[in-house]
Order: structure tokens, then sequence, then C-alpha cells
């Protein structure tokens, strides 16, 4: 039987500073936390970080974060192995993939149900819409999305959607939706809306395997990139206009992940060959190219902490402490301290060469929330 995880949330967070040598300082972090609560499945903070969600076998517990209380306890049919929050934070979604099935609950009306169940077809995946009255659900083997309504029960049916979990992009409105689809060997774009669910436009797409789909900032262009093995990043205008095709190379792999700076002005293109390549959105064309060096040399504003295992070693011998404070304090062990110091240039990274007979290699850059990382 799988054992069940802990989770611990943290409470307060603590820096002291201290220098130590000529050019070096050391970062002491003092984290606290609460007791450990059981946890088997998937855990996440609602979108308004008053709740945080947590999954106990068959069962969801949503924790204030505050308070770390239990405010409310939903039962499900199954083992939960996926949930997702509305982003009004009023609703959750648990997946039960082993059914599979769908079940969603509100908060503020804790005796509201909603089971979601797609027969044989199956559920691979699924995500909220903007309003956070829909549900969208991909089938298994990507035969179907399928979009249920919260208000009126009703149902829309995509066929042929690219991919399970991703392929499906929102305008930052929420009126529109772009979602990547497939049929006859060729790549399609569906562009529907999100008020009535129906089909807008569909247009053809100049990919070889379409890895997936981002709607700019601004609402006025869509973003799509090929599959590692062909480099390709093509933009588009909501109409099916393709305004720019880029390609830095030819050969070796491609695209590893695409971004749009929050304001949309630039589009950050990670590669498998180590670089980063910064796009414009007025001529589409390279503004800046960033490369992942394994030694970082002087001149160099970049800081780079090294952990430090040791212990902090500290002597109250000489303190007294009365009872009053060692009543209010925690118990040995219960503080979790992390060393740091700032290490001097040049120093040269740890490198571990990926295997070249295994798919996905770890590398290259990769992006996520906005940060970016290198491997």
């Amino acid at each position: 039987m799988e054992k069940p995880k802990e989770i611990g949330i943290s409470s307060s967070l603590n820096f002291i500073q201290s220098k130590s040598g000529k050019n070096s300082r050391i970062i002491l972090v003092k984290m606290e936390f609460t007791e450990a609560y059981k946890q088997t499945g998937p855990c996440c903070f609602s979108p308004n970080a008053r709740y945080i969600a947590v999954a106990v076998d068959y069962r969801l517990m949503i924790r204030d974060t505050l308070s770390f209380k239990v405010v409310q306890l939903f039962s499900c049919l199954d083992k939960i192995s996926y949930i997702e929050w509305a982003l009004d934070s009023e609703y959750i979604l648990c997946g039960l993939y082993k059914r599979p099935m769908i079940q969603a609950w509100s908060l503020t009306q804790p005796e509201w149900t909603c089971k979601i169940d797609e027969g044989p077809a199956g559920i691979a995946y699924a995500r909220w819409s903007p309003d956070s009255r829909h549900i969208l659900t991909t089938s298994e083997f990507q035969l179907r999305l399928t979009v249920w309504s919260l208000v009126n029960t009703a149902c829309v049916h995509v066929q042929w959607p690219k991919h399970g979990s991703k392929g499906v992009s929102f305008t930052k409105d929420g009126k529109f939706a772009a979602i990547c689809t497939m049929r006859d060997c060729k790549d399609y774009i569906n562009l529907l809306s999100c008020h009535s669910w129906e089909i807008m436009d569909v247009f053809a797409v100049d990919t070889l395997d379409m890895t997936d789909i981002q709607w700019s900032p601004d609402d006025s262009a869509i973003v799509i990139w090929d599959s590692p093995l062909e480099y390709k990043v093509l933009i588009y205008s909501p109409d099916g206009r393709c305004l720019f095709k880029y390609q830095a190379y030819e050969s070796g792999l491609g695209v590893k992940s695409v971004s749009w700076s929050p304001c949309g002005q630039f589009l950050a293109v990670g590669s498998y060959d180590q670089m980063l390549r910064v796009l414009n959105h007025l001529t589409w064309k390279t503004f800046a190219e960033f490369m992942h060096l394994s030694t970082v040399r002087a001149p160099c504003c970049a800081a780079v902490f090294k952990e430090v295992d040791e212990p902090l070693q500290l002597d109250m011998s000489g303190l007294c402490l009365d009872d009053d404070f060692m009543g209010g304090s925690d118990a040995p062990g219960g503080h979790f301290k992390v060393r740091y110091e700032v290490m001097e240039v040049p120093i040269t990274f740890p490198f571990q060469k990926p295997p070249a007979d295994k798919p996905n290699p770890k590398q290259g850059i990769d992006m996520e929330n906005n940060a970016v990382a290198a491997f």
C-alpha cells in the first residue's frame, strides 16, 4: 500500500544576514511550519489564496490558509487524481481518472454537486473556462473535446482535439478560445466564442506536428510552434493570416518552449541549443539572444548562491531564558534552517549530458510562469 504523504504550510520566513570573508555573504533562512497534514493526492491553492485544497484518498479537504482549519470536506466516488480551482475560487473540480469521471463542488453551496461522465470515450483531462461556469474535458485518444455548462447542463463537442492537456488557449478577456485540432493528418485552429461556444472560424496552419498554442496578452495574435523535430514558430492573426514565420536553424532539435511577455511586446523562444531568443511584436525580428553558459565569469551582475549543508552552530551556554519564553518557543527541530553563501566568479556549474537514446532530453531553455530555466 502506498504510504500517505504529508504536507506542511510555511507560516513565517525570517532572513538573517552577516558577512564572512572579503567578498562573500552568508544568508541564514529560518522557516517555520505548521503540523503535518495527511495527503495522498494533489494539492493546490485557490486563485484568491484564501484556501488550499488537499486530496486524501477519495476525500477533498478545503483548508483556510490563515487558520489551517477545514472549512469544507467533500467525498468523491473514487481516489482523486487531479484537482483544479475555478478562477473565481468558488468552484473546484476533481478528476477521478480511474473511473473515469469528473466531480465538481461549490464552496458557497456545499449541497450543490456536479458529476461528468463521458462513458466509453473516457476522460483524459479537464479544465475550467475563464468564466468559471464551464468545464472542458478531453476524451481518451483525443476523440473529442466537450464543453459542459454548469448553468443549463448543455454541452458542445469539438471533434479531434490535437492534445489532451494542452492545445487550448483563451483570450485575456475570456471571450474567445483557440483549440488545436487535427484531421486528415493536417493541423487546424478552431476559434470558438466562449459565450455561445459556437465555432467562429477554422483555418489550417503550416506545421508538421503542432505542439501548443498561445494567445498574445493583447489578444491581437496567436503563436503556435511545431514539434522539437522541426524548428518552426508561426504567428497568426485571429482571422487566419500568417503574420510571421520564425526559424532559427534547420538541423537539430528545435523549439522547447514559448512564452509571451506580460505586456505582449516580446515573445521568448527557448530552444534545445541552449539559446533564448526574444522577438519584438512590431517586426517579429530577433530583439535579443541569451545563451546559457556553464561558466559565469566577471564582470557579472548575477549573484550565484550555493547551499551549505553545515548545521547552524550557536553557543547559547551564556544565555538564561525564563520559563515563559521556553514555553512559547517551538520544540527542538521545529525550525528548518537553510544557509546560503554568495560565490565568487568565475564559477562553473555542474553539467550532465543527457542520454542520446532516450526521448525528451532534459536540455534547452524552458519557461514556466514567466520564469526562465536552462537545463
